[in-house]
């Protein structure tokens, strides 16, 4: 259960001392900047199109996961069998590994409310796809699977994109209304 983006009791174990954990090092006023306290009303997170939409980035983000794993056993293996692999390749390995990473803690603040992780999170899913495959068409930089895998990461991020886009989303994750100076 939250109130007010603070996980309570009620909240299994180890995801309520997560967030305490995030929340005792400031991270959200990190993260979030001027925005970080902003959380958006509890009976839209708990909306069951929310639900839904939030399972199936977790979902889309394991896909994202097993891409970039797979990515990294693959360039192993042709390694072991004597292929040069170009640092390229692991250099984007490991970097679509650590971006899935920061996506999985958008998608955690996000599902418990916080409005910019929410803004991440979209952010993250429309300017990804472009730069991956921007990157991908450059002719002899990646070999001819990892250019593919970048293609897969790509629509596995636009499908993030999409769910986070749907009318209902962004109803429930309505933008701060600034509050005026003076």
């Amino acid at each position: 259960m939250r109130h007010h983006g603070v996980v309570t009791s009620h909240q299994p174990g180890f995801a309520a001392r997560a967030d305490r954990i995030w929340c005792r090092l400031h991270l959200d006023r990190l993260a979030g900047g001027r925005q970080s306290a902003y959380v958006v009303r509890e009976d839209m997170l708990d909306h069951p199109d929310t639900v839904r939409s939030f399972r199936w980035i977790r979902w889309l983000l394991v896909a994202e996961t097993v891409v970039g794993l797979t990515a990294i056993v693959v360039a192993v293996l042709l390694t072991r069998a004597g292929v040069v692999v170009p640092w390229a390749v692991w250099f984007r390995a490991t970097v679509v590994l650590l971006i899935t990473l920061t996506l999985y803690v958008f998608a955690w603040r996000a599902q418990l409310g916080y409005y910019w992780a929410y803004q991440r999170l979209r952010l993250f899913s429309r300017v990804f796809p472009v730069v991956t495959l921007v990157v991908a068409a450059i002719p002899g930089l990646y070999p001819f699977w990892m250019v593919i895998e970048q293609i897969v990461f790509s629509l596995l991020m636009v499908g993030i994109g999409d769910v986070l886009t749907t009318d209902h989303m962004r109803a429930a994750f309505p933008k701060p209304v600034r509050a005026p100076r003076g």
